[in-house]
């Protein structure tokens, strides 16, 4: 079994931590989850994967998680369970970060995430990029983050 420890092994990139800690290779495809810590107010532009259903299980901190135009908040032990094609996005809130697991099914966008940590894009200069890269792995922004 894998090191949990989530300090371990985690990549970066705009102050949010990704650990792989199980890819699509281990799983023949069928899913990955990646253990998460993001800093309070961050949090993705509206989106939708078009392959994937993700789940997300909150392990500390809070969040708030808009789902197809509904928010609610989460705390530690709540999940939420998002299909394909629904467009939706989170933001920790609180003075403390949010640890959550994401979990998606098949596997294979933990790989955007290596993408993103690897070539470390800027927001806004790199948009295009970063664009073009979440739709090769079949997720399409669609609005703009939760405001602060």
């Amino acid at each position: 079994m894998k090191d949990l420890d989530h300090a371990a092994d985690a990549r970066h990139w705009q102050g949010v931590s990704y650990k792989i800690i199980l890819s699509s290779a281990e799983t023949d495809g069928m899913m990955c989850i990646v253990d998460s810590t993001s800093p309070p107010g961050s949090g993705p532009p509206r989106h939708r994967h078009e392959a994937e259903d993700e789940t997300f299980v909150v392990l500390s901190g809070e969040m708030l998680v808009w789902i197809a135009g509904e928010t609610r908040r989460l705390g530690p032990g709540e999940a939420a369970q998002i299909p394909r094609g629904v467009e939706h996005t989170f933001q920790p809130v609180g003075d403390a970060p949010a640890r959550h697991l994401v979990i998606l099914t098949p596997g294979g966008f933990e790989r955007f995430f290596e993408e993103m940590c690897d070539s470390n894009p800027r927001i806004p200069e790199d948009l295009p990029r970063i664009v073009e890269a979440a739709e090769r792995h079949n997720c399409y922004f669609t609005g703009p983050p939760l405001e602060s």
